[in-house]
């Protein structure tokens, strides 16, 4: 049987960052394993999952248009029960062969069914074929439990268009794409029926993209998107060119497990990501490093640089979505923002100093249990 490449996609409203790596790959590996078991996927048949802050996709790779028929046998009754003395079928047979579809037991096909010892009597076995599945009723089917099984961390409701159908997800979902080769499959999750149309960068991206076939997804949402849909490629991308950056400005980044938490947060945050270098006063580098570096790596999300010897420079990076000739206004805007943020640090740093530590050793006689 010939096989294709699958593509489904949910374009929705924001996804929360810090889950977003996780709920990707749970969607992926969910309809991935629920197509496997039905029998639509082949041994060289591969994955691979695709998250931006508004979109969750997989593609898989030879991937059947129907699941093949399976042989099935099942135990009817002992063979006592199934004829009566004469050898003719019983009531019994035939009612239970009625419920299975079969009009009589003459019209069983011949070798369809079986005598054999199963415990202590002989009982009649029946061998049927249960015809395949349509890839559009598996994924349908693969669909629904995946959505209803995303590990989501908190589950939004909201109405759909009509005004009056309810609908849980962890955002609203405002698009699905379902495409086997170029053929658009009948599927609908969530109240959304499946399509060729998906959509690029919010600012900078095409509003609509028809997608031609499912292997040009990927292709698409970089040219008429503008943007970069797998996770890992984009991180990848953001993670050189802070490396870049950080050269150019004479520092670098420090530990990589100092900032890897961070990179995946940013990579959830942005789709076409653009790193450019802001900076601030040196007089907050009076305040413990430690201060300055928490405020911007968790407030702010930007990545500080260091010089050779590990001590914080005044420079920092910024990863913005927005790539632009000039993009003089958003590090401005950045630097305005980050101000009162490390004003605040140096605040509560001079407010503890007031007190000396020796001065604070009374306190501890009312310190029952400290943990």
């Amino acid at each position: 049987m010939k096989t294709e490449t699958l593509l489904v996609e949910l374009v929705t409203e924001e996804l929360p960052p810090k889950a977003l790596l996780r709920l990707s790959e749970a969607f992926a590996g969910s309809l991935f394993g629920a197509l496997e078991k039905a029998g639509f996927l082949s041994a060289a048949s591969r994955g691979k999952p695709f998250a931006t802050p508004r979109r969750l996709a997989v593609e898989i790779t030879e991937v059947r248009a129907r699941s093949a028929d399976a042989q099935v046998e099942v135990k009817l009754m002992p063979v006592s029960v199934a004829f009566d003395a004469a050898g003719a079928p019983s009531a019994a047979l035939q009612k239970k062969l009625a419920a299975r579809g079969i009009a009589s037991f003459a019209a069983v096909p011949e070798g369809a069914w079986s005598r054999r010892v199963d415990g202590k009597s002989e009982t009649l076995f029946l061998s049927e074929t249960i015809p395949g599945k349509t890839l559009a009723e598996g994924v349908e089917t693969a669909l629904a439990e995946a959505v209803a099984n995303l590990p989501i961390p908190k589950v939004m409701s909201y109405q759909l268009a009509d005004g009056k159908t309810t609908v849980e997800f962890v955002r609203p979902a405002h698009r699905l794409v379902a495409l086997h080769g170029g053929e658009v499959l009948t599927v609908s999750v969530l109240g959304l029926s499946a399509g060729r149309i998906t959509s690029g960068h919010r600012f900078q991206g095409a509003p609509q993209i028809v997608l031609e076939h499912a292997s040009e997804y990927a292709a698409k949402l970089g040219q008429a998107g503008q943007l970069i849909a797998s996770f890992t490629e984009r991180r990848a991308a953001i993670e050189a060119a802070l490396l870049q950056t950080a050269a150019q400005q004479g520092g670098h980044l420090g530990e990589r497990a100092s900032y890897a938490d961070l990179l995946d947060e940013v990579t959830a945050l942005v789709e076409q990501p653009a790193v450019y270098a802001g900076q601030f006063e040196e007089a907050f580098l009076a305040v413990p490093q430690e201060c300055l570096i928490l405020t911007m790596r968790q407030n702010q999300k930007y990545f500080p640089l260091f010089d050779g010897q590990g001590k914080l420079q005044r420079r920092f990076l910024i990863v913005s979505n927005m790539r632009l000739a000039d993009p003089g206004n958003i590090v401005r805007g950045n630097e305005r923002v980050v101000r009162p943020r490390l004003a605040d640090a140096r605040f509560f740093f001079e407010q503890d100093r007031k007190t000396p530590l020796a001065a604070r050793v009374e306190r501890l006689a009312s310190v029952v249990y400290h943990n």
